[in-house]
């Protein structure tokens, strides 16, 4: 015959363990609801960007002030403006209208610059996030009419900006060869 304290111990034994048991399965739940947590931020503020990204484009492009000299001087991180007859490189912001310039003095024969090139002749290291960084500015430039980016990638000055450089007077014909 089993003594009552046998008992009572086998159970407690057995109580013991189904406790380590569940202890040991709620730290793994607790572990993978926090996983599935940062999961839900991170995507929460993807949405959020995303949508705050969309609705800008509306919302960012300055009105058009016809002279320029009473416009403050455009800093980085500025939007750039769309190109418009009668602008110069004055309206972009230092880093844009470098790329401007250097894409404007290239003399290739109509080849264009690379973005890789021009990351290089701004000082930069010719590392993909670097190139990358330029290659977006000079498409965004490319968006706004400032420069043409060719099916190669390459890019060029805007056909009125190539002849309009060396004198002052805009170009009265069609655009000369390019694209």
């Amino acid at each position: 015959m089993t003594s009552v304290m046998g008992l009572l111990e086998e159970r407690e034994t057995a109580a013991r363990a189904r406790a380590e048991v569940l202890r040991e399965e709620s730290e793994r739940i607790l572990a993978e609801l926090a996983a599935a947590e940062a999961v839900l931020e991170r995507r929460v503020i993807a949405r959020a960007e995303l949508a705050e990204a969309l609705a800008a484009p509306t919302t960012d492009v300055p009105e058009p002030v016809e002279p320029a000299k009473t416009q403050a001087a455009p800093v980085a991180g500025s939007v750039v403006p769309p190109w418009r007859e009668g602008m110069n490189g004055d309206a972009l912001a230092a880093d844009y209208r470098r790329i401007v310039e250097l894409v404007t003095d290239e003399t290739a024969g109509g080849e264009g610059i690379s973005a890789k090139e021009l990351a290089v002749r701004l000082g930069l290291e010719a590392v993909p996030a670097k190139v990358e960084g330029v290659r977006s500015k000079a498409r965004r430039l490319a968006g706004r009419g400032w420069l043409e980016v060719l099916p190669t990638g390459r890019f060029t000055p805007r056909p009125s900006t190539a002849t309009a450089r060396p004198s002052a007077a805009p170009a009265s014909g069609g655009p000369g060869g390019g694209s």
